[in-house]
């Protein structure tokens, strides 16, 4: 029987999203939060929270930080403790805290990199610093035991997501694959809609659903927002 894999959320800060890009009349403040994930082989830590940025970024999202070292201290760790990261993808506010983590192995489809080294994507001294070890990856991997990468593109063409087999289902880190528990919920009843052959019009939703499904998820995780998604159940 698969290990329970204890999960900790960690808070590292949040920034305040414009209004041009919330879609509405008003700015809107998201949380960015990371997870760590204690395995019988080590720690994961899946998201390193806010990175410095030039002055243009600073003021257009008005990041605060929580320094990723304060974080693992409140969880009861350090940085030398940690196995293994993992970055849903590498935009400024995710993997802010690589560089703290010279020589562990940092998980990332090999799409995402090559992007994130293209230019006008973030910024380098997070992604090519001192001691930076990737591991590439082109798909998804079981990398141990009930731990799977499973790309979720969408945010970004590389983004990936976490799948943790647990005793009582799976717990999926999401990151940004969805900016919000309700809009995963919202293509989650897309897609069962158009598995009960309700007829078109219907929305459309992202094709690796299908692959989350696979692993029958308990519960949904993400990076901007404190929400949980769980299954529609009867019984409280």
């Amino acid at each position: 029987m698969q290990k329970n894999m204890p999960v900790r959320r960690l808070d590292l800060g949040y920034f305040i999203r414009p209004a041009l890009e919330t879609g509405g009349p008003q700015p809107r403040v998201e949380p960015v939060l990371a997870y760590l994930v204690q395995h019988e082989r080590g720690l994961i830590l899946f998201d390193s929270g806010i990175g410095k940025a030039d002055p243009e970024t600073e003021a257009h999202y008005r990041p605060r930080r929580r320094a990723l070292q304060e974080a693992l201290a409140a969880a009861g760790v350090g940085p030398d403790d940690i196995s293994l990261v993992a970055n849903c993808h590498l935009h400024f506010d995710h993997c802010g805290g690589n560089p703290l983590l010279g020589g562990k192995p940092i998980l990332v489809q090999d799409v995402e990199l090559a992007t994130a080294r293209n230019g006008d994507y973030t910024f380098v001294e997070l992604i090519d610093f001192p001691a930076a070890s990737y591991e590439e990856l082109a798909g998804e991997v079981e990398v141990w035991p009930g731990v799977w990468i499973i790309p979720t593109p969408g945010h970004t063409k590389g983004h990936q997501s976490l799948v943790l087999r647990q005793p009582d289902g799976a717990v999926v880190l999401a990151g940004q694959a969805h900016d919000f528990a309700s809009h995963f919920a919202s293509d989650q009843l897309a897609r069962q809609a158009a598995l009960h052959g309700v007829e078109q019009p219907l929305p459309a939703h992202p094709h690796w659903l299908e692959r989350l499904a696979d692993f029958d998820p308990r519960r949904v995780l993400f990076a901007h927002d404190c929400s949980v998604w769980e299954p529609s159940r009867s019984t409280f």
